[in-house]
């Protein structure tokens, strides 16, 4: 069993930052494949960016590569989302999710492959 919680959410003008944590409780943190999603009112839930389990291999969306960067401190149980030149668009509640292994690279970027979710945390950018 894997507990998240999320911080680090806010209100921020656009082309602002912010930085998200996550932290994890449970043993086992360090074998799982952590990601992020996002879910803005009225549309699905989104993969933002994902991180493998030792933090070599790192997987962003499309509409965020460049601007955000995950990262994890397994001493720390904590992963990390830094978030620069926000957009409106950037608008939603931001989740964390642990996936068990083993998870392909293909299968990275797939809501259905995470096993546990945080609460979320309200992201909201400013025009």
């Amino acid at each position: 069993q894997v507990r998240l919680v999320e911080s680090g959410g806010g209100l921020v003008q656009a082309g602002g930052s912010l930085r998200l944590s996550c932290a994890a409780s449970g043993r086992t943190f360090t074998s799982y494949a952590m990601g992020w999603f996002r879910q803005a009112p009225g549309k699905e839930r989104e993969f933002v960016a994902a991180i493998s389990w030792s933090g070599a291999y790192t997987y962003y969306a499309d509409s965020v590569k460049g601007r955000i960067t995950i990262s994890r401190d397994n001493a720390k149980n904590t992963v990390y989302l830094q978030m620069n030149s926000l957009k409106p668009e950037d608008t939603a509640v931001y989740y964390c999710s642990a996936a068990q292994p083993p998870i392909t690279n293909a299968k990275m970027r797939d809501v259905g492959e995470y096993d546990y979710w945080g609460q979320g945390t309200q992201v909201t950018v400013s025009s």
